[in-house]
């Protein structure tokens, strides 16, 4: 070959490799990845301005359709794919101070807006970060070409550790002697060193299976149970007392037995959240399945007198709302209570529409911190027994679940501090509706469709007193009169037959007593007041006997007392609205029950309550909740 021709060819072979060049470095660049390259920088430079609560010129980064949607000129500021006329790109290059971005703060360097500049390019596409997406069983590693010479992963777990090993040039150490991982395992699963029984057999079990069975071993062991019920009890935020100002008792520890029973009984997780977000909504309910949701029992109320009964049951809400997202998926879920969050993919009312799986409980900030669940001892546990074999035999099946629940929580009932429109009566220290000689007070929307008795608590330290109760207006005929005596004990609950009523009413309750001397004397104080059916077995000539029985258990009851969740009755459901920036005096559009949207799968569908709440949480699909667990 000529001279002439091998410069040619050694031209034409130059050209391609430099062409090869210029189009690798102009064309096959890796494509930019929103998470870890676009997103850091908007939420540093650009969120601040618009995202969040403050969206100037109206434009938001925070969603895809928030940032790709119109801004106040009417115009789009993103157009993916045309950086040249998309008006967020024209700005960060724009040398005016008036026209700049960031407006008034340092310039992003030319390598972040090259960055946003070729992200408006290929497209503008949002990513979702990968604690979002559903777990995936991942490949095992191959440990490279000499892993026929490395140690062997004794597991899988092992096998990922070798591989990031091996990236640095690093071995595994030697494993430790028996002693030290007895010592170790001991303190890891049960607090403290291994009782002697076990550390023996471990020490002189040669076989291949010793740890393993150490293990087991330790994990039957009673303390296991304690040691990690100690570390749920700081995730449920338990506490024997309620918080706040007065910090008084709260009588909760069958909870954590509940806790320590569950561990050590190996419970699967899933049924191990289920009971304590939703225990009492699971079919036919046992104490155990009530006090687990003693889990959300541990929120604070505010005995202090001269508070406000509504804004600390509110409190005690967005409490299990927020415990919720950070004990069970990890996620700081409370910022969106003011505001969408800047770095998360949640908006601002779906903060509220998850807030409606709970906002339906029946607690409400009480002093006896209601609901309680009654767990009958000594004689009360006998006629605790005559009675549900009384409404076995003589009630229909709504009827002996009405009247067990009723015997076991006083639910539902309507609590005194609901009264409003007061003239000389009051909430008693925030706590008890006290009412005075020719007092008045009224209770808002009241259902008396399918009621016959009226049950009301109260006490009184004088007789010949009598509550009037109207419906809707003062102005007829008392709809009942209930004659108010000297109560025999501190609290006293007094049933009265009441006229078959349908409807729901506004009930003005009117309190006089003659033997009073002014108007200042006080007459009684009530704590509750209950609307029930007819006691099964109405006619048999046994039904006194047993609903005398009945009457003293809600009377005086032998029992140990744990509060627990209940949701209200249909009729007495709370609406749940957007409280705007957060503030619970500024509520907006009514929401319902749901988890945010990008959750959301075309395959599941969940009941609108917590049940339905919980199995979403301890579904496959939910990519947070076993992540967090690991």
């Amino acid at each position: 070959m000529s001279i002439t021709k091998q410069y040619k060819l050694l031209i034409v072979f130059s050209a391609i490799i430099c062409f090869s060049i210029i189009y690798l470095t102009l064309f096959t660049h890796e494509p930019i990845y929103y998470n870890t390259q676009v997103k850091p920088i908007l939420n540093k430079k650009c969120i601040s301005c618009h995202g969040g609560v403050k969206k100037k010129a109206g434009f938001s980064l925070l969603f895809q359709e928030e940032a790709l949607a119109s801004t106040a000129s009417g115009k789009p500021a993103i157009i993916p794919g045309d950086a040249k006329h998309s008006e967020m790109i024209r700005r960060l290059h724009s040398n005016d101070p008036e026209e700049r971005m960031p407006y008034q703060a340092e310039e992003l360097t030319k390598e972040e807006i090259d960055i946003l500049t070729r992200w408006v390019v290929e497209g503008a596409k949002f990513s979702t970060h990968w604690a979002y997406s559903a777990v995936k069983k991942p490949m095992m590693p191959s440990n490279g070409l000499f892993s026929f010479f490395k140690k062997k992963a004794n597991n899988e777990i092992d096998a990922f550790i070798d591989e990031k090993l091996n990236e640095y040039g690093l071995e595994r150490s030697p494993a430790a002697d028996k002693k030290t991982l007895l010592r170790r395992l001991s303190l890891d699963l049960i607090g403290f060193p291994a009782p002697e029984s076990i550390a023996k057999k471990f020490l002189n079990d040669s076989s291949n299976n010793a740890y393993e069975t150490l293990v087991d071993d330790l994990m039957s062991f009673n303390g296991y149970g304690e040691k990690w019920a100690g570390m749920w009890l700081d995730i449920a935020r338990y506490a024997d007392t309620k918080g706040y100002e007065r910090d008084d008792a709260r009588n909760i520890w069958r909870y954590r037995d509940w806790l320590i029973h569950s561990f050590n009984e190996d419970k699967p997780y899933d049924k191990f959240i289920i009971e304590q977000l939703a225990g009492d909504m699971l079919d036919n309910p046992s104490d155990q399945h009530l006090i687990a949701t003693a889990f959300h029992r541990n929120t604070m109320t505010n005995d202090e007198g001269g508070t406000d009964n509504e804004e600390f049951r509110t409190a005690a809400i967005i409490d299990r709302v927020n415990t919720t997202w950070e004990t069970l998926m990890g996620t700081s879920f409370g910022c969106v209570q003011c505001h969408s969050h800047p770095y998360d993919p949640f908006k601002h009312d779906e903060y509220y529409k998850f807030m409606a799986y709970f906002n339906n409980s029946r607690d409400e900030d009480t002093y006896e911190d209601y609901p309680l669940l009654k767990e009958f001892r000594n004689n009360s546990i006998s006629q605790f027994d005559s009675v549900m074999n009384w409404l076995k035999s003589n009630g229909e099946l709504k009827e002996q679940a009405y009247f067990k629940k009723f015997i076991k929580t006083g639910q539902p009932a309507i609590n005194s501090l609901l009264a409003d429109s007061m003239i000389n009566s009051a909430l008693l220290d925030t706590k008890w509706l006290l009412m005075r000689k020719n007092s008045f007070a009224r209770l808002n929307r009241i259902t008396l469709t399918g009621k016959s008795t009226i049950l009301i608590r109260y006490s009184s330290r004088v007789s010949n007193g009598i509550l009037n109760v109207y419906l809707n207006n003062a102005n007829s005929n008392p709809w009942l009169k209930i004659p108010i005596d000297k109560s025999k004990r501190s609290w006293e609950i007094k049933e009265i037959k009441m006229p078959a009523t349908e409807g729901a009413f506004n009930l003005i309750l009117h309190y006089e007593n003659k033997s009073l001397k002014t108007e200042n004397d006080d007459g009684m104080m009530f704590d509750w007041l209950a609307f029930t059916p007819d006691f099964p077995g109405k006619g048999n000539r046994e039904e006194p006997n047993y609903h005398k029985l009945y009457i003293n258990l809600l009377n005086n009851p032998d029992a140990e007392m744990t509060p627990i969740m209940m949701d209200n009755p249909s009729d007495m459901h709370r609406e749940t609205r957007v409280f705007e920036r957060g503030n619970r005096l500024l509520q907006t559009n009514i929401v319902t029950a749901d988890f945010p949207s990008i959750f959301k799968t075309k395959y599941e569908t969940y009941s609108s309550n917590r049940l339905g709440l919980a199995k979403w949480i301890t579904s496959k699909s939910n990519p947070l909740t076993a992540r967090t667990m690991v």
